[in-house]
């Protein structure tokens, strides 16, 4: 058994700083306890508030290994600042949510996830389709970007970021899916609800009878209804401690 370096840099880096490395750690749990994760390989990111900074995943490293410290920071490029990390990342994997981070300033966190439910939706011709309070949610803001295979050529940025324009939601057509959030906690609430909205549409599709669409005008008014139900906060705000909360209690080693 391989153990893995021993890092602590609390008390080593600000206190905004150190916030968000337990808010992405524990995002990277969750995406664990929920089956989102992928063997070492998709990501989660974000950027360090007032900076242009952002922390990502160690390449190597499972989701359910990764804590507040082994973070990886690093520059929109992708350079490692951490100079005592021992870890890397994978430049491939952040081709994405560089392309994204550069010119969505408000998506201070960009989940990109393999899921069989993303892929399987994504690669519909019709994609996601109206058949659920989940899918309500991400029709609001929804977008697509067309296979151009694995995501290591400079020059798919440029259509990845027209594609996304200011959307939340993305399907990766044959790919996976994409959330962006003002905070962690938004990023995450919307994977949660792309991923059920998916969910359920295979499962609805499945049973080959007849189906009942949400109406559009529906769709188009969903986000004020949200906000309504948040009391004017959004659905990462008001979930997201109860998630970390969650995590603490499943594993507290997260946050080291």
């Amino acid at each position: 058994m391989f153990e893995l370096p021993t890092i602590s840099l609390k008390g080593k880096v600000s206190e905004t700083e150190w916030q968000m490395r337990i808010d992405l750690a524990a995002c990277y749990r969750l995406a664990y306890l929920y089956g989102w994760d992928d063997l070492i390989y998709t990501h989660i990111s974000a950027r360090i508030p007032g900076t242009d900074e952002f922390l990502i995943n160690a390449f190597g490293l499972t989701f359910d290994e990764i804590t507040a410290s082994n973070l990886v920071k690093i520059d929109i490029d992708g350079n490692i600042l951490d100079i005592e990390s021992p870890y890397e990342i994978n430049p491939a994997g952040f081709t994405i949510h560089s392309a994204v981070h550069a010119v969505r300033h408000d998506a201070i966190c960009v989940m990109h996830l393999h899921t069989n439910e993303l892929i399987s939706v994504a690669s519909l011709k019709e994609g996601l389709l109206p058949l659920s309070q989940y899918s309500a949610f991400a029709l609001a803001s929804l977008s697509y970007h067309g296979y151009e295979g694995l995501a290591v050529n400079e020059d798919e940025k440029a259509r990845l970021q027209a594609d996304l324009g200011t959307t939340n939601f993305m399907l990766l057509r044959n790919h996976g899916g994409l959330t962006c959030g003002q905070t962690i906690g938004d990023a995450f609430m919307h994977m949660y609800d792309l991923t059920r909205a998916c969910q359920v549409q295979l499962q609805v599709m499945a049973t080959g009878a007849e189906v009942i669409e949400v109406e559009q005008s529906i769709v188009d008014g969903i986000k004020a209804q949200a906000n309504v139900v948040h009391t004017g906060l959004t659905g990462g705000q008001k979930s997201w401690p109860s998630m970390l909360r969650k995590v603490y209690r499943m594993d507290p080693s997260f946050a080291e």
